[in-house]
């Protein structure tokens, strides 16, 4: 490493062209990588609800749907809005009574349920459907012009028009994120750096790192919207403090060394060592996440994981030439720091060690509930501000149909027509069900076939499948939603094996079931990678449980808080948040245990190494969580998508009450378990355990250093 350090000095203006050269790839990168907008489309492709909206793109040409309701125009008029509707790009068709009846008929003779579907008082209603996929551009293109051929009377309401307003409000919102992200991160480094200047070369640098990871992107096609909002934000504050120890490692090199050069070099070998190991357990944090069936997961994982290994790339190699280069401008800014050294509080926290090892007993239990009893939501338009287009529209069919939503059914084309009949009105039975629509439901002795359009027929059938619409008045994710998408399954299947429930509800159900199993898999991986890391990087069969044990507990607090200030948090915050919070901050607790043990080592006995450890690590652990925090804070007070801002919320609480955790909790248990902690650890042979102590505490009480 020594070699390469001095080369990286000796190439630094090479390396800084190199830089600024790279940000114009990676800009085109960026630009031309698609962002999805619809969090469904990441269920895997082999379950049943995917393999039926394949099914409808293929043979029935529809991609999705949007309901969309007129108030008080006239028959002709809609009719009219519909033709035009009809002629946007992407547009399959438009249903309305019309498709199924010519309008010299009567509305009247309609079935009543058929003329209740599409009417309610002054309001009437279409299914507009779409050629491409709910969260396709076409589709979001053609929500566009829909809405600007619409009059304000016009509601549309369906996930297709909340992919578009959401991928609105995200484009919108994105760079203030990074914006009040980079304005916290300043102020936390203003408060810990000796000079006005250097923020702003940590800043550059990263955001270099920030702009290759997204660049690099465009080789995955297309990223999540959450990936997207997320990843900036989250790699400025996993990062950050490699650039805060770099600096602080070259300002101890320089007093030990004249030659800047020379001292820069041994600075980049001891970060190199120290962010390796720290940055290890942070991308095994988002490794874990790619395990997840529900590929959103894999989606955050790839691109956090890139963004951590640019980031440490940067902080050897950018950063270090920017100093170099700028060296007489940043000496020309220096000041005190404004952070105070640290003297009195480790040796409160090591004298009433006691104190803490019990709150932390007494806190345990009502984590653990709080944590397995938080409640999350699976339905995403419930956090959407009501002040969207999508979000009004749903309240509308909601208010004049009485109506929450829609899917479809799947069934062979060529079951007979009683069967058929027979499975219709078991459906209309069916607790919920407001409408099933569908060819055998039209045709009756009132309504003879002659007297409905070929066409209509055709778009209700292919040359395999029949497609039934389904109308219900349950909200999508409720429990009793998933309970009448069960019911609904087992009725059709009963009367066709192959038959399919698809649609927005169906998914969403599947949502429910995958990421339960996938919050485990997550959980187990992260744990048992960060575990092997701890039992590799220690050395030691006992530290890797009591480092775990105390970060797990912080990660407890702080996903057991929603269930006591009643939040319901999205269904993604749970399972990502505690692989990055383990992964982001047990960083912490490995850089006071290595000096806890180099104390040991070196002859103290453990109140003094405990009391050294805390003393020496605290600052540092101070300013790496308010680095994360910065970062993730701001954007969680702003962010009108919820999934962002509670991701974010939770991720700035965790860092703060991990740091607590390690500086408070974490000291007791080497005081607790040191006798066990040196029996257990590598190349501990010659240090004296004090065996007697952890017997009675008394004396420690009045005995501190």
């Amino acid at each position: 490493m020594n070699k390469l350090s001095h080369l990286i000095v000796k190439l630094r203006y090479v390396i800084l062209i190199v830089a600024i050269a790279l940000l114009v790839p990676s800009a085109i990168g960026y630009f031309n990588t698609r962002v999805n907008y619809d969090i469904l489309t990441y269920l895997p492709k082999d379950i049943e609800t995917m393999k039926g909206q394949d099914i409808l793109l293929d043979q029935f040409g529809t991609g999705s749907f949007v309901l969309y309701v007129a108030e008080g125009m006239e028959e002709k008029d809609v009719a009219n809005l519909k033709s035009k509707i009809e002629n946007v790009d992407h547009v399959a068709d438009v249903i309305w009574y019309d498709s199924v009846m010519d309008l010299s008929v009567p509305m009247e003779m309609l079935p009543t349920e058929v003329y209740d579907a599409f009417n309610s008082d002054d309001a009437t209603m279409m299914f507009v459907v779409f050629d491409e996929g709910t969260s396709s551009d076409g589709t979001m293109q053609a929500i566009e012009d829909i809405r600007k051929i619409s009059d304000k009377q016009c509601f549309m309401s369906g996930m297709s028009a909340i992919v578009t307003d959401t991928k609105n409000m995200a484009e919108k919102e994105t760079p203030i994120y990074v914006g009040i992200a980079v304005l916290l991160a300043v102020i936390v480094l203003s408060l810990t750096m000796d000079s006005y200047l250097i923020p702003l070369f940590f800043l550059l640098s990263i955001g270099m790192a920030i702009v290759y990871n997204m660049g690099t992107n465009v080789f995955k096609g297309e990223i999540s919207f959450i990936t997207q909002s997320l990843s900036a934000v989250l790699q400025l504050g996993v990062t950050l403090d490699y650039s805060i120890f770099l600096w602080h490692s070259y300002q101890e090199e320089l007093e030990r060394n004249d030659d800047k050069k020379d001292a820069m070099a041994n600075a980049i070998s001891a970060t190199f060592t120290s962010v390796l190991g720290s940055s290890i357990t942070t991308v095994a944090g988002f490794i874990a996440l790619m395990f997840m069936s529900f590929t959103l997961g894999l989606d955050l994982g790839i691109v956090m994981a890139k963004g951590v290994i640019f980031g440490v790339i940067g902080c050897v190699t950018i950063l270090p030439s920017m100093i170099l280069v700028f060296d007489n401008l940043i000496q020309k800014t220096k000041h005190k720091p404004l952070m105070p050294e640290f003297n009195r509080i480790p040796k409160f926290i090591a004298k009433h060690y006691l104190a803490f090892l019990a709150i932390f007993l007494v806190l345990l239990y009502p984590a653990i509930y709080g944590n397995n009893h938080t409640s999350v939501y699976y339905d995403l338009t419930q956090t959407l501000p009501d002040s969207l287009e999508s979000v009004q529209g749903a309240n509308e069919v909601d208010e004049k149909f009485e109506m929450n939503s829609a899917y479809m059914l799947l069934v062979d084309k060529n079951l007979d027509s009683a069967s058929m009949n027979q499975m219709i009105k078991e459906l209309k039975n069916t607790d919920g069900i407001l409408a099933v629509l569908g060819t055998d439901s039209l045709i009756g002795p009132a309504l003879p076939r002659e007297f409905i359009p070929e066409d209509a027929l055709d778009k209700l059938e292919s040359d395999e499948w029949k497609m039934v619409l389904l109308t219900t008045d349950y909200k999508i994710a409720s429990d009793e939603i998933n309970a009448q998408i069960t019911q609904v399954d087992k009725i059709v299947k009963s009367y066709d094996p192959k038959a399919m429930v698809v649609g927005e509800a169906p998914c969403t159900k599947d949502l429910i079931n995958i990421t339960n199993h996938d919050f485990n898999v997550v959980n187990t991986v992260s744990i048992g990678l960060v575990f092997l890391i701890i039992a590799f990087v220690l050395k030691s069969v006992s530290l890797p449980f009591i480092l775990v044990a105390v970060i797990e507990f912080a990660i407890f607090v702080n996903m057991g808080l929603p269930f006591y200030t009643k939040t319901t948090i999205p269904f993604i915050s749970s399972v990502v948040i505690g692989t990055i919070q383990l992964g982001a901050t047990v960083d912490y607790a490995i850089l006071m245990t290595t000096r806890y043990l180099n104390e040991r080592k070196n002859g103290h006995d453990k109140k003094e190494a405990t009391l050294i450890a805390l003393s020496t690590s605290m600052k540092s652990v101070i300013v790496s969580a308010l680095s994360f925090f910065a970062a993730t804070f701001g954007v969680g007070l702003i962010s009108s998508i919820d999934m962002i801002g509670s991701l974010c919320n939770l991720m700035a609480r965790g860092a703060i009450i991990s740091m607590f955790t390690v500086l408070l909790v974490l000291p007791a248990m080497y005081m607790l378990f040191d006798w066990l902690i040196v029996k257990t650890t590598f190349g501990m042979k010659g240090v004296e355990a004090v065996h007697h102590e952890h017997h009675h505490f008394g004396d420690f009480i009045h005995h501190v250093a």
